[in-house]
C-alpha cells in the first residue's frame, strides 16, 4: 500500500525521542510492547471502542495537570496485562526516567491491553517482568534498526474478523509504519485484535478476517454477514477484541492538538477495518509528540499524515503475522 509520494517512508525507530521495544511469548501466545519517551512527551487519547481495558487516560485529558509523559505499554491478557505497566514505571524509575515529585521519582505510563486470553494460554498474561524486558529492550536495543511486527510483543495473540468464533478468525499482529514530510516525521504502531475484517484502505479488497468455515480460504464479507443475519447478529464472545495503537512524532504538540490528532487519526481505523468500533471493541489511539522541532506543522497536514501512517500500520498487523496456534494469516492464504 503506497501511503502518498509525498511521504517519504522511514523506519519509525528513528524518530527523535523514542525508543521502543518488545516482550514476547510465544508459546502462551501473548506479549507486551513498550514505547519511551525517555524526555517526556506532550500526549492525547481518543477511546472509540466499547469495552477498552486501559490505565492512565484520564491524565490525558488537557485540563488535567501532567503536561508529559514517559511511557505508552501496549498489552496483550486484557485487564490483567495492564500490571505490565507497572514493570515499565519500576524500569524507568530506576533508569531516573520520570516525573521529578521531591519525595520520588513517578514515571507515567499509560496502558491500554488487548484480550488474547481465547488464543494461546489464558492463565499466562503480561506482567511485571515483561513489562522490565519490554522497556529494557527499547532502551539497551538497536535505535535505528526499526521495530520487528507481526506476531510480536502486544500483537502475538492477536486475531481478527471473528463474528463466526476463533476457529474461523485469522491472524492480527503488530505493524509499524513511519512517513516524513519536510522536517515532520510521523509514526505508527498498530496491534490489530479487531472483531472485524481488516480490508486494503484504497481498494477496499479484504486482507485478513472472517473464514467462511475453519478449512476455508474465502474470507466472508463480515459487514454483509452482519446484515444478512439481521436482528439475530452477535458475537460468540462479548469484549474479546480491541485495536490499540501509538502514534509518535517529532512534532510540538499540546495536549489538546495531541488529543485532536488522536480523533483524527481514528478515520484509519473505519479505512482500514469493518466493521469497526464495535460495542465488542476497545479500540484505543495514543499520540505522543517530542516536540523535537521548532517548526510549527499545521493540524490538519499532522492529522493527515498520522491516518496515513496508522493506516499502513494496521494493514502491516495482518500483511507481517504469521499464522500461529492453528490460526491461519494472511501469507498463508496467499
Amino acid at each position: 500500500m503506497s501511503a502518498s509520494p509525498q511521504l517519504t517512508p522511514l523506519p519509525i525507530t528513528s524518530i527523535e525521542g523514542f525508543c521502543m521495544g518488545h516482550a514476547t511469548n510465544l508459546e502462551a501466545g501473548t506479549g507486551c510492547t513498550v514505547i519511551v519517551a525517555p524526555r517526556g512527551a506532550a500526549a492525547g487519547v481518543d477511546v472509540r471502542g466499547g469495552a477498552p481495558a486501559s490505565r492512565e487516560t484520564d491524565l490525558l485529558r488537557p485540563e488535567n495537570t501532567v503536561e508529559a509523559i514517559h511511557a505508552v505499554c501496549l498489552s496483550g491478557g486484557s485487564a490483567y496485562g495492564l500490571e505490565a505497566a507497572s514493570g515499565v514505571a519500576r524500569e524507568l524509575e530506576q533508569r531516573g526516567i520520570g516525573l521529578d515529585t521531591g519525595p520520588a521519582l513517578v514515571p507515567i505510563v499509560c496502558s491500554s491491553c488487548i484480550f488474547d486470553l481465547a488464543f494461546g494460554d489464558a492463565h499466562v498474561r503480561p506482567g511485571t517482568t515483561d513489562g522490565i524486558a519490554a522497556t529494557r529492550a527499547a532502551l539497551d536495543g538497536p535505535s535505528q534498526n526499526g521495530l520487528a511486527e507481526g506476531c510480536v510483543g502486544a500483537g502475538t495473540g492477536a486475531t481478527v474478523g471473528k463474528l463466526n468464533g476463533p476457529a474461523c478468525a485469522m491472524k492480527g499482529g503488530l505493524g509499524a509504519r513511519a512517513y516524513q514530510l519536510g522536517t515532520l516525521k510521523v509514526g505508527a504502531i498498530a496491534v490489530v485484535n479487531a472483531c472485524g475484517n481488516v480490508c486494503d484502505p484504497v481498494t477496499g479488497n479484504a486482507i485478513a478476517g472472517m473464514r467462511h468455515t475453519p478449512d476455508s480460504s474465502e474470507i466472508v464479507n463480515m459487514e454483509e454477514a452482519m446484515l444478512a443475519a439481521g436482528l439475530h447478529a452477535q458475537m460468540p464472545l462479548d469484549r474479546t477484541n480491541t485495536t490499540i495503537s501509538c502514534i509518535v512524532t517529532n512534532a510540538r504538540l499540546t495536549k489538546a492538538q495531541a488529543t485532536k490528532v488522536a480523533q483524527m487519526a481514528a478515520d484509519a481505523y473505519a479505512h482500514v477495518i469493518r466493521p469497526t468500533h464495535t460495542t465488542n471493541d476497545g479500540d484505543t489511539i495514543y499520540v505522543l509528540a517530542s516536540g523535537e522541532i521548532d517548526e510549527t506543522v499545521p493540524l490538519d497536514v499532522m492529522g493527515l499524515a498520522a491516518t496515513r501512517a496508522l493506516e499502513a500500520a494496521l494493514v502491516a498487523g495482518v500483511t507481517e503475522a504469521t499464522g500461529l496456534h492453528g490460526i491461519p494469516a494472511a501469507c498463508d492464504l496467499a
